[in-house]
């Protein structure tokens, strides 16, 4: 009588490794089949038109468009009325500095200005205190100008880069420290003005005033409420 029992349960055991097999065989099948309609694959669904009629963002898709516009927007650019102000002042001072020093180097041209008595242009700018460090000061002026007139530019002004806003601001600093010596020398020590000297002085702290004022307001420095 063993030898029926041990063949039942062998076909038992039989049994249910074909039942085990195809429960396997349908998991795969129904895996294969995920994602599938009807045996092919299904169209992934067309993003919903926006306003505008630009498809919608996925939830996991970046904002290119607000991603590229965050360095423009971020930082404060001055009105366009302000920086034209600037840069005509700055072309003006240019002018002038190039004519000191055309006149410095070149004595066949006049330098169109009394010489006599306080004002008296020919004293200062031929003055021992027209050199600083070995340069004419009407060279350094002129320089100074050149800087400027690329500094305060509309171009300039509407630069994405904070570096050339923080230029801008150092050299009009430097410039009126500069100034304050000259009218220093010339009150004090020569005790005579050039009026084409004063003219560039008076042009020199008109910026400053203007540039120091645009830093403290945050013209072309990064806004931390545009950066959010």
């Amino acid at each position: 009588m063993a030898a029926p029992k041990q063949a039942g349960s062998r076909a038992t055991s039989a049994g249910r490794s074909a039942a085990g097999a195809s429960a396997a065989a349908k998991r795969n099948a129904a895996k294969r089949d995920k994602g599938t309609r009807g045996g092919r694959p299904e169209a992934p669904a067309a993003p919903v038109a926006r306003a505008g009629g630009k498809p919608a963002r996925r939830p996991n898709q970046p904002d290119t468009e607000a991603t590229a516009a965050a360095p423009v927007s971020a930082i404060r650019v001055a009105p366009l009325w302000f920086q034209l102000v600037t840069w005509v002042l700055a072309i003006g001072g240019l002018g002038v500095s190039t004519y000191l020093t055309i006149t410095h180097f070149d004595s066949s041209v006049p330098l169109v200005c009394s010489d006599k008595g306080f004002v008296n242009c020919g004293l200062v700018t031929s003055s021992p205190q027209s050199y600083v460090f070995g340069i004419p000061v009407a060279v350094l002026g002129l320089a100074f100008y050149v800087f400027m007139v690329a500094a305060a530019s509309p171009w300039a002004w509407r630069s994405r880069y904070p570096a050339v806003a923080w230029a801008r601001l150092a050299s009009v600093v430097v410039g009126i420290v500069f100034v304050l010596y000259l009218v220093y020398t010339e009150l004090f020590t020569l005790k005579a003005i050039c009026l084409w000297c004063t003219s560039v002085h008076s042009i020199t702290f008109v910026l400053f005033v203007l540039i120091v004022v645009s830093a403290a307001v945050g013209y072309g420095f990064r806004d931390p409420e545009l950066s959010r």
